[in-house]
């Protein structure tokens, strides 16, 4: 039986009994693509001339696929003798594939006995086919598959040879597709590389752009919240990073800060029903947000909206960095104004606390250590001032008005608050009208009234500075105008015809005007007061006063003129005369000439 011949690692059979010599065969048609007609059984058919055979295997070599190839292959098969091509496979990672030309008769058991032969060549047996062989397509490092060969009469030794050579440039066309399609799926296998590579070198470079720029955004806002920096340093670093102009405002509008060109001046007056629209508006998206010729981003710690943070961006050339660079910067001012309100709530509060307490009366230890605490030195002098505006109420929003008004005019003062007023204990004298046009510009209106007290030199005396400051201002509210600012110390006898007078502020009162005068009689024995008194209970007569005093009239001109010199008053102004008057009958009958 044929099926017991082997193949060499060539192909070919190593029975070469009956071999015919080349070219004796009869030549096939020249196209190699035309179907040939099947030989009758036993009968030979005529070899192939030499000239076939290179066409054919130049075919081969110019085959454009492998499948092209083995379906060349099986076509001309019968070129090769009395063959007929009863299947072909192809080797496809590791599995034979079926050409689709196979005859699907016998499919199953041929796809069966080749996958048995496992790479090596051996004999078919086919129904009605005496003759069958497997042959491997073998190229120098693999398989390239199978040419399964069935013959109606058994081959002789030239045919044998014919198909030998066949199935060899068969292989070996195979290789060399098979090089061909492994250089170009290298090449293509290279390229998506070399893209993949190219790909992820820009990623990369922009990553590394982006890190870059997130961590000189990190670095710069950690610098400015570890210095304490506020609207003014954020917006400065904002312009630095992006190169357009930024700035804050507060939740009404107003401008807080601007870093770069093209500052409005004056800055628009905000229309306060459009700018809660706005807020609200920018308030329901995520991160920034563009508003006409300004990229927005709101400052709101644990979602209170303290302000807006903004780039001025007409030509809308903003990218992710400069996004990027906005959130973190309206992040961190928004934990700084947080942090910064916080410290501002504590610091109000002891302030407060203290105030309250020293208005009430404390003890002086506990006052000064609570004091340098806060950072307010409460060993100097002080003045209580009480503020009160018409239009105002005095909440905690009124407080924070009155002290930065008299921040604004120099005033180191403690602040606290009242049902009706606003207290304030200031560690100088305020001018008599600096902080009235502060708070008028501040309220928008001039209708308050400030009463301030006389110095305190002492923490125990402030409650009674209390005192004084809300009469000033009770006699200021009483008085034809109403509004601006009075001081107790130049309320004059006001002072103690106002209810709240008691024998201190009797005794304070005789002192400011006849202190001078006291001193000097009790250093020199003399009787300057008395003088003064029996001058005053005689209606400013010379003759009666001086009858009374027993002393000549000219003796009386004298003195008069020495307690002028003495206490700087003159006798002629009603105002100091009518002061010297009252001073001298308190002296003299309610404090019983003790002074």
């Amino acid at each position: 039986m044929a099926g017991s011949r082997a193949c060499d690692v060539h192909g070919r059979y190593s029975d070469r009994e009956g071999s015919l010599p080349p070219g004796s065969a009869e030549r096939q048609p020249a196209d190699a693509r035309r179907e040939p007609r099947p030989s009758a059984m036993g009968s030979a058919a005529p070899a192939p001339a030499p000239h076939e055979m290179m066409e054919l295997s130049r075919a081969l070599f110019e085959a454009p696929s492998e499948g092209e190839i083995l379906r060349l292959a099986m076509h001309r098969v019968a070129a090769a003798g009395p063959y007929s091509a009863e299947a072909g496979y192809l080797e496809v990672d590791g599995d034979l594939v079926p050409s689709p030309r196979n005859d699907h008769t016998h499919a199953a058991s041929v796809d069966r006995r080749v996958r048995e032969l496992e790479g090596q060549d051996g004999p078919v047996t086919v129904p009605d086919r005496p003759w069958g062989w497997a042959l491997g397509l073998r190229g120098t490092e693999r398989l390239h598959g199978y040419l399964v060969v069935t013959s109606g009469t058994r081959p002789t030794g030239a045919q044998r040879s014919l198909l030998a050579t066949l199935v060899w440039h068969t292989a070996a066309a195979l290789s060399v597709a098979f090089a061909q399609r492994r250089r170009r799926e290298d090449a293509l296998e290279l390229h998506r590389v070399r893209e993949e590579r190219a790909t992820l070198q820009r990623q990369l470079i922009s990553v590394a752009a982006e890190l870059v720029n997130q961590r000189a955004v990190h670095a710069l806002m950690a610098d400015i919240a570890a210095s304490g920096g506020g609207e003014e340093a954020v917006t400065r670093a904002l312009h630095e990073l992006t190169g357009l102009p930024a700035l804050v405002e507060d939740r009404f509008g107003r401008l807080k800060a601007w870093s770069g060109p093209g500052r409005p001046d004056p800055y628009p007056e905000p229309d306060p029903v459009r700018q809660n629209d706005m807020l609200h508006a920018v308030a329901r998206k995520a991160g920034p947000v563009r508003r006409k010729d300004r990229l927005i981003a709101l400052i709101r710690p644990h979602g209170e909206i303290l302000g807006m943070l903004g780039l001025v961006d007409p030509l809308g050339e903003a990218d992710e960095h400069t996004v990027f660079a906005l959130e973190h910067a309206a992040a961190s001012l928004a934990l700084q104004l947080a942090h910064l309100r916080n410290l501002a709530e504590v610091e109000l509060r002891l302030r407060r606390e203290l105030v309250d307490d020293l208005l009430a009366g404390t003890d002086s230890a506990s006052a000064y250590a609570r004091s340098e605490a806060v950072g307010h030195d409460l060993h100097r002098s002080h003045y209580v001032v009480v503020v009160e505006w018409s239009n105002r109420t005095a909440d905690d929003s009124f407080a924070r008005t009155v002290g930065r008004a008299a921040s604004s005019v120099g005033m180191n003062s403690l602040l606290t608050r009242r049902s009706d007023h606003v207290v304030l204990v200031a560690d100088d004298r305020p001018h008599a009208r600096a902080l009235h046009q502060a708070l008028a510009r501040e309220t928008g209106t001039q209708s308050g009234t400030i009463g301030v007290s006389a110095p305190s030199d002492s923490v125990p005396d402030i409650p009674h500075r209390y005192q004084e400051a809300q009469r000033a201002l009770e006699a200021r509210l009483n008085s034809r105008e109403r509004y601006g600012t009075t001081f107790f110390d130049e309320l004059g006898l006001y002072r103690i015809l106002g209810p709240g007078a008691d024998r201190q502020e009797l005794e304070t009162f005789v002192h400011e005007w006849l202190g001078q005068l006291i001193d000097y009689d009790s250093r020199h024995h003399a009787t300057m007061v008395e003088t003064l008194s029996r001058y005053f209970d005689c209606g400013g007569n010379y003759d009666e006063a001086a009858a009374s005093l027993a002393i000549h009239r000219s003796t009386l001109r004298y003195r008069l003129q020495r307690i002028r010199e003495i206490s700087g008053n003159d006798l002629k102004d009603v105002e100091h005369r009518l002061n010297l008057q009252v001073a001298t009958r308190v002296w003299k009958i309610m404090l019983g000439r003790s002074s």
